[in-house]
């Protein structure tokens, strides 16, 4: 088999499609342009082209999902489901909808790369030109054909989730659920948490992705913890001399802020001879801990930058 994946896939996914025994192709920087180059291998070879999200045999398999949930947890009202080319809204949708007409399909995208809200009031696929997200699993440029007609027929909305709220979802999942989640497969639970009240429970995310880069995995739960009033980055201009870091921290420990990193930079032209300045990470606790810590240093005499 050969496997066609964008440029920016994740290591591990490549890593382990090899390890499969599969050859691994990198082409395009989005789903589409893989897709084109796919499509053109296949002609030029012969092969059978398996489309990610377009195609009805495609969309059944991936409409068993639905039956599972309605199997699994049959007092849902909500279903809560990642898009991106929409294969798998539209098979959950057509099978929970054949079944539960009550229950809610509800499909989520990344703001930047959301081409199913201009698409469904347009009433044709649209295209979104350089789809940008962290959500590599759900940047597609454009919805598929068959699983837009399903969508707009058995899809009751789709959603848009901002990047800081998949980050926020990616660590939630990390740490109250034991999951390691993608930030696709975190975009039903991005939904929730910025919306909860919105949601007739009870609800059921489908996290679908666990392919993660470590090195995102990492920026994204800084970034997440950031959001949160959790991590918080400073740069202060203080007195270069001897004591000067022991006071910052003294004054730190004084409102409870965990130093996870310091640095100096006593050669920047702009400060002058006796002045140093110290950027500062720390570990907080919710963003009034991180106001407190801020007006503290501002209070002992510290100069804020930032």
């Amino acid at each position: 088999a050969t496997v066609f994946m964008p440029a920016g896939a994740p290591l591990p996914k490549v890593a382990a499609t090899r390890e499969y025994g599969a050859e691994v192709r990198l082409q395009g920087q989005v789903v589409d342009e893989t897709l084109a180059a796919a499509e053109q291998y296949a002609r030029e070879t012969g092969a059978v082209l398996i489309h990610p999200f377009d195609h009805p045999d495609v969309i059944v398999g991936q409409g068993t999902v639905g039956l599972e949930i309605l199997e699994q947890c049959p007092e849902v009202r909500t279903i809560v489901v990642g898009v991106g080319g929409g294969g798998l809204v539209a098979g959950i949708g057509l099978a929970v909808k054949s079944l539960r007409p009550d229950v809610r399909v509800i499909g989520v995208q990344a703001e930047g790369a959301a081409a199913y809200p201009p698409s469904l009031a347009a009433g044709h696929p649209v295209v979104v030109e350089s789809p940008v997200t962290m959500a590599d699993g759900i940047r597609v440029g454009r919805p598929g054909d068959v699983p837009f007609d399903l969508v707009r027929e058995y899809v009751d909305e789709v959603r848009t989730v901002s990047e800081d709220a998949l980050s926020s979802a990616l660590l939630l999942c990390l740490e109250r659920a034991k999951l390691v989640v993608e930030p696709a497969g975190a975009g039903p639970v991005a939904a929730l948490l910025s919306d909860p009240g919105s949601f007739r429970g009870p609800v059921v995310a489908v996290l679908s992705g666990g392919n993660v880069d470590p090195l995102l995995l990492q920026r994204v739960l800084r970034h997440g913890m950031a959001a949160g009033g959790r991590y918080l980055s400073l740069r202060l201009r203080v007195t270069d001399r001897p004591g000067a870091l022991a006071s910052l921290l003294a004054a730190l420990t004084a409102v409870d802020a965990n130093v996870l990193d310091v640095s100096h930079v006593r050669t920047d032209p702009r400060l002058g001879l006796t002045e140093a300045e110290v950027e500062l990470h720390l570990e907080t606790k919710g963003p009034e801990h991180c106001r407190e810590v801020t007006e503290a240093l501002r209070d002992a005499g510290y100069t804020v930058l930032g």
